[in-house]
């Protein structure tokens, strides 16, 4: 997979840069910059194309995942981590996942295959249509969620469920409303505060 990796600070904990629908592995890079510029970078660009924009995984249509194609692209996605951290020296535990819209979603998609992996997340404009029976342990996780009023995209309901699927599994969650379907300043500003207080 297309990458970047950036280190700003030895044994600094590293950002997974997961970007939205047409984005790419820099996308995320100045917000990573205000999150915390000590942390390490790591940039992954979507293998999916879809109408020649990057995704990491493929869709029928707005909202309408292709849940085969989800978890297959989650495994790769979760391999792909695991194998830079050997390369770049870094434990996943030390490693925040930091996604907008698409980035988000296959990053929810790691965290529940893998509930152990990231004690750290910070998701903007996540959407996760689908209910789960399995009950992972997110006791040990800390997630900052920044979801839209009015999101053409997102309707609040299932930014509500996106927020009771890490409730219910015991996660700490953080939530910031913005409008519409964006990342602002503001809201990274947040999600600043909320790392590293």
């Amino acid at each position: 997979m297309e990458h970047i990796y950036k280190e700003n600070k030895k044994g600094a904990p590293v950002f997974i840069l997961l970007h939205g629908t047409g984005g790419t592995e820099n996308d995320l890079v100045p917000v990573a910059q205000l999150l915390n510029p000590d942390y390490n970078i790591l940039g992954i660009r979507g293998n999916v194309q879809e109408n020649g924009m990057n995704r990491y995984f493929k869709r029928h249509g707005e909202g309408k995942y292709d849940w085969e194609d989800l978890e297959f692209r989650g495994n790769e996605l979760y391999e792909f981590i695991t194998q830079k951290a050997e390369e770049y020296g870094f434990k996943l535990e030390d490693a925040v996942p930091v996604g907008f819209s698409n980035g988000s979603n296959i990053a929810i998609q790691m965290m529940l295959k893998h509930p152990e992996a990231f004690k750290k997340a910070a998701l903007f404009a996540p959407l996760y249509p689908a209910d789960v029976e399995e009950k992972q342990d997110f006791s040990e996780v800390e997630v900052f969620l920044s979801l839209g009023k009015g999101d053409p995209i997102v309707p609040e309901s299932e930014s509500e469920r996106v927020i009771n699927l890490f409730e219910e599994r015991g996660a700490d969650v953080t939530t910031a409303w913005v409008q519409g379907h964006t990342l602002t300043e503001d809201v990274a500003r947040k999600a600043k505060e909320w790392l590293n207080k």
